[in-house]
């Protein structure tokens, strides 16, 4: 059975209505659950949690995503009320999704180190894995999570991975994993198929990202958590393993990772 260790099912492209007819797709592509992640935690994290109070297949996490990183409200949140949250609300399994984005011009790059830094801080100490956002900021992502690994451990995830093999590698030596979205799939992501083959079995995750990056055949449509089938079976051909063998290995490694979850 396959997971989708990250999805956003609060996003504005899904409406409520349509959270039971993802449920039903569940069962018809094989699919154990998935992880709706946290952008903005002033305004988002009790919508998440009523979807899972009411859904037994959804988990959330917690965080601020990078571009919000100078947003008042979300500064104003601390690492205290990020674990209180956590304490709280056994359905949040993982912390973000947060890092550095220097593509979108939406958030000061100090206020995102900053925020990256407080969302490491509640990941060391509720032992909940982080959830890493990387766009045109391998180095200093790279940086950063290798001195706080240095401070004290924690566990991680690179998401939807789309940087390059460098800062890959530095993930990968610190014991973090890499998660692939449809994006392996495109038939441009020559350097990013490439990568995949370098990650050992053991640190493989696969995600949709829904409602955004929908993996061939649905490329350009909505993406939907069902559609993480379809970038695994990509990967497993890929990676010359058995389907249902890989779908066990990535949802080993889900469960491994985000040992607060059961679906």
């Amino acid at each position: 059975m396959w997971i989708d260790s990250h999805c956003h099912l609060n996003h504005k492209n899904f409406e409520g209505k349509e959270i039971p007819e993802i449920i039903k797709d569940f069962s018809k592509n094989q699919i154990d659950g998935c992880v709706t992640i946290c952008c903005r935690i002033s305004e988002e994290i009790e919508q998440l949690l009523d979807i899972c109070e009411h859904n037994k297949n959804i988990k959330c996490t917690i965080g601020t995503h990078p571009c919000d990183a100078s947003n008042e409200n979300e500064k104003r949140i601390t690492v205290d009320n990020i674990i209180k949250y956590i304490q709280d609300n056994e359905n949040i399994v993982g912390i973000g999704e947060s890092g550095l984005d220097y593509y979108w011009d939406t958030a000061d790059p100090k206020d995102q180190k900053q925020s990256f830094i407080k969302h490491i801080q509640a990941c060391q100490e509720t032992g909940l894995p982080l959830i890493v956002h990387a766009r045109n900021a391998d180095q200093d992502i790279g940086d950063i999570l290798e001195q706080e690994y240095k401070n004290k451990e924690f566990t991680c995830v690179m998401y939807c991975y789309s940087s390059g093999e460098k800062l890959a590698m530095r993930s990968l030596d610190i014991g973090f994993y890499i998660s692939f979205s449809g994006i392996i799939t495109f038939k441009s992501a020559k350097e990013l198929q490439d990568i995949a083959k370098k990650v050992p079995q053991d640190r493989i995750l696969i995600e949709t990202d829904a409602p955004f990056l929908a993996p061939t055949p649905y490329r350009g449509k909505q993406n939907r958590p069902s559609y993480v089938r379809h970038t695994g079976e990509f990967l497993a051909h890929h990676l010359k393993i058995e389907i249902e063998e890989f779908a066990k290995i990535t949802s080993d490694n889900f469960y491994r990772l985000f040992t607060r979850a059961s679906f």
